[in-house]
Formats: structure tokens, sequence, C-alpha cells
């Protein structure tokens, strides 16, 4: 079932940005939002202003929502999709956020209502869950940050468009590069992580929004010291193994506030040919690790006639070794 809605209004850490479309770079098409996965997450610190400091390993999977622009006299932004009617079409949406800011930084006007033409209807097509710990909404606008820039054939480059994506969120810059990334600070520091091998993924979703805000408040400090991810290529054994020796910091207090959660991490962890069971970011979604596509397929399919109600997609994450 799809959803739609629409709006219209009238007539930085240093990264490398990768080319995101779908279609042939050369040609109209859409711009991948890919999903975004923390294989770890532990938390470091509670600075004295509030905000946490982080330590994770981001991958980023073949799966996303998608964003089509196009040529059009006004600014404009439809959501469809099965999640659109989770979402507001205004300047709520990160989405709208991040066409504005690039539009006035292009130079189309301070007043975003005093338009020059040609400016952009954006499509976004929301496939993966709202509030649900991979990213959507920051790839999303990091996807639209993209696509305009292309359509406007604006001359920005990589490092002045992740500066322009800071304020609108820590993630929106790390998004824009969809590359293995560690995260260190309060997450605007993003170095790229060694080689990794390909695995698979397969990412389960109760359907059960969580607030990252309600989790981090929830979350019980000091908590007790990790140890440092050895960043150096590791065949796929390897890679499996030394990851099982660390955690999702933020995955208690998710269980606290949403109890399903156990029973997504058990159903996944007794999956055939699971190699790991966690969950993503602050929740809710989970995911299962598997040596390849084939497996996490076979596994999808077998929790979905367990769990029909659930969210569940396999997905490739290609190596860089």
């Amino acid at each position: 079932m799809t959803e739609h809605q629409a709006s219209e209004i009238g007539p930085c850490p240093k990264v490398g940005v990768v080319n995101d479309k779908v279609s042939d770079p050369q040609q109209p098409g859409p711009w991948l939002a890919r999903a975004k996965i923390n294989l770890y997450l532990h938390v470091t610190d509670r600075r004295a202003d509030g905000y946490h400091c982080l330590d994770s390993l981001v991958v980023f999977a073949d799966i996303g929502d998608t964003v089509m622009v196009e040529e059009n006299d006004a600014l404009t932004l439809d959501i469809v999709g099965p999640f659109a009617n989770e979402l507001q079409a205004d300047e709520s949406n990160l989405v709208w956020q991040a066409a504005t800011a690039l539009a006035k930084t292009a130079g189309r006007g301070a007043q975003i209502s005093a338009p020059r033409p040609p400016w952009a209807r954006i499509t976004l097509h929301k496939s993966l869950p709202i509030a649900a710990g991979i990213g959507g909404g920051s790839a999303d606008a990091a996807a639209t940050l993209l696509a305009l820039r292309s359509l406007w054939d604006i001359s920005i480059d990589d490092e002045a468009l992740a500066a322009l994506a800071a304020p609108l969120g820590a993630d929106v810059p790390l998004c824009l590069t969809t590359a293995p990334s560690m995260i260190t600070g309060i997450g605007h520091d993003v170095t790229k992580a060694a080689p990794l091998p390909p695995f698979a993924i397969l990412l389960a979703n109760p359907m059960q929004p969580l607030s990252t805000a309600a989790v981090f408040q929830k979350l019980a400090m000091p908590v007790p010291n990790r140890q440092s991810w050895r960043d150096e290529p590791m065949q796929q054994d390897d890679f499996f193994q030394t990851l099982s020796g660390f955690r999702n910091d933020l995955e208690a207090p998710a269980r606290a506030l949403c109890p399903v959660l156990d029973d997504v991490l058990a159903a996944i962890g007794k999956l055939p040919h699971c190699r790991l069971a966690r969950m993503s970011g602050s929740g809710a979604t989970c995911f299962g690790l598997f040596d390849d596509l084939g497996d996490a397929e076979a596994a999808a399919a077998l929790l979905l006639g367990q769990r029909a109600n659930w969210w569940v997609r396999a997905c490739s994450i290609g190596g860089t070794l």
C-alpha cells in the first residue's frame, strides 16, 4: 500500500563523497539513500553539555530509500512509499531542509519564497522504517544534497558539501560517503575504516519506533570500558570473530524501552548460518550477519514466515579488501 504526501513553496568532517545513483549517472534517475548499520556502538563518555561520545564501526547496505529530482518552477517535496504516511512533507523534513540549505548556498535567493527557476520537484520513496536506528532521515538528506548538486550543476566540492550537511545532523556528512567508517567523538569525527571483507546482513524491525533521545536518557553511565577496534584488514572469519567481542551499548536501554527486542534478537540468533545478532544504532532495527546473500535471503524468508508483521530485508555489504 502506497501513501503519498506533498508540499510546495512558492515560485564538518572531511569526507570523500561517492556517486550513489541507482541508474546511469549520465541519465535522470533515483539516488539511493542507503541504510546505515552500526556493526558495534560503544558509548565512551558523556560530556558536560549532555552529548555522548561514541566509538562505532558503520557500514552501508545496498538497500534504502530513493530520492528522485527533476527541474520544476518551484521547490516541491512529494513523499511516497510504504512509510510515507509517517513523515511530513514540510520544513520539518530533513530532505526539505537539505534542499533549502543547498539552494541558498547556490545563490538562489536569500528568500526561498522568491525562486529563480529552475527549481526542483523532489520525490522521496520511503522504503525504510521511521525511527529505526538505520539512518533513514540522514541518508535521505545526503542523497538529496547529491542529487540537487548534480541537477543544478553546482560547483561545490565534497568537503564544502559535507560542511553544509553537518548542521542537518551528525550522520548526514557520513551518509554522503556510504563508505565503511569509524565514528568517534559526538559523531562528527569520521575516518575511513580499514578494508572489510564482503558479507551479508539480515535487517529486522518489529515495527515499533524508538526515540534516540529516550534511549540515551535510559543509558546508565558510566559504561564499562571497551576494547579498541583492530583497524586493519581482516578476512571474513577473523572479522566476524573480532566483531563478536564488541557490542552496542544502547542495546540494554533500548530493550528496556521496547521489550519485543528480546524476541527480535533471539529469533535472528536462531536462524541458520547466522554468525552474529545485534541491534543497530538506537534501534529498533536489529541485524544478523551472514557469509553471503544466499544465506541471508533464506534466513529472511524463514523469519518472515515466523513473524509476518515484522519488516525484514536481506542485503549485501560490498567488501573493500
